[in-house]
């Protein structure tokens, strides 16, 4: 991980700062640094309830350190606080560094366009166009900030989704895996790329061989089908299929009406092992959330 906090993403600065910001300190002749732990925001409260509870679960441990001010979330979209919320309050309370922790599993355009967009890492006239139309608030920084690598750098979800189809699995030799993600059309290949990596992990770890993956994102327009699709096909050759939702926190539109609902639709439903829940809450992803950002800190 040390080396990969510093790190460009297709010609974008995902490590950058704004050079005529005036360097301040605090009283006592030190920098103030913010950690701003950013997600992609949901309309539903039990998903940004998950994601605050990151914060709170890593805050006590950041603040801890020396160099470290204050610790804040951030919805991308959908909801305040906003990104562009926390960067004006950090430079109205004098903030010289901003250390950003996209929860994040990849890459994606959100990740790679968006947020430095939003920040002032980037001026692409093209993604602020989009965003305005989203309605998404986009604030140059005063403060310098750096933005740290997404979730699937580590092998912190390939455990997370073997621990999770280890509970419901009955019997490896007749089960299939489906992996229900999101998906990122701009970055379908990085998805791909993501997905069939925690596939060759479940085959070592939980000795599942039939493994698929299926979206239920934008990419395919928010529909049951390819979920139905997967559990069908799987169930061709296994007894049994696991569903896995490879999604960072329970939203009930994504994990009941698109997931459960294309596990209803299947005839054999009851051959088919699914809990709507998600990769939060894990203790190791807050333990990454503290390790990366204290690293970016050091690095500063």
């Amino acid at each position: 991980m040390k080396n990969l906090i510093i790190m460009v993403v297709l010609g974008l600065l995902a490590i950058g700062c704004n050079t005529e910001t005036e360097v301040k300190t605090t009283e006592n002749g030190e920098q103030k640094i913010g950690v701003l732990i950013v997600n992609h925001g949901s309309v539903a409260e039990s998903w940004r309830n998950m994601l605050l509870e990151v914060e709170e679960h890593v805050e006590a441990d950041l603040l801890a350190h020396k160099k470290i001010t204050d610790v804040r979330t951030a919805f991308m979209e959908y909801t305040e606080p906003s990104i562009a919320t926390r960067m004006k309050e950090f430079d109205e309370e004098g903030y010289d560094e901003v250390v950003i922790v996209p929860v994040f599993l990849t890459v994606s355009s959100h990740y790679s366009h968006d947020i430095p967009v939003i920040v002032g890492l980037s001026s692409d006239s093209k993604i602020k166009a989009e965003l305005a139309k989203e309605k998404i608030d986009v604030y140059r920084a005063k403060a310098k900030v750096s933005i740290t690598p997404p979730l699937d750098y580590t092998s912190i979800l390939k455990k997370n989704i073997a621990r999770r189809v280890k509970a419901l699995s009955k019997n490896s030799e007749n089960e299939g895996v489906l992996l229900v993600a999101y998906g990122d059309e701009q970055y379908n290949q990085q998805w791909e790329e993501m997905v069939d990596a925690i596939g060759k992990y479940l085959k070592v770890k939980t000795k599942h061989e039939d493994i698929a993956y299926s979206w239920c994102g934008h990419l395919v327009r928010y529909s049951t089908e390819p979920t139905k699709d997967g559990i069908t096909q799987l169930l061709e050759y296994n007894d049994n299929v696991i569903v896995i939702p490879v999604l960072i926190a329970n939203d009930p539109y994504f994990q009941n009406d698109i997931i459960q609902k294309a596990v209803d639709e299947v005839k054999t439903g009851e051959n088919v092992l699914y809990v709507q829940d998600a990769i939060l809450p894990d203790a190791n992803v807050d333990n990454w959330v503290k390790e990366i950002a204290i690293e970016t800190v050091e690095s500063l």
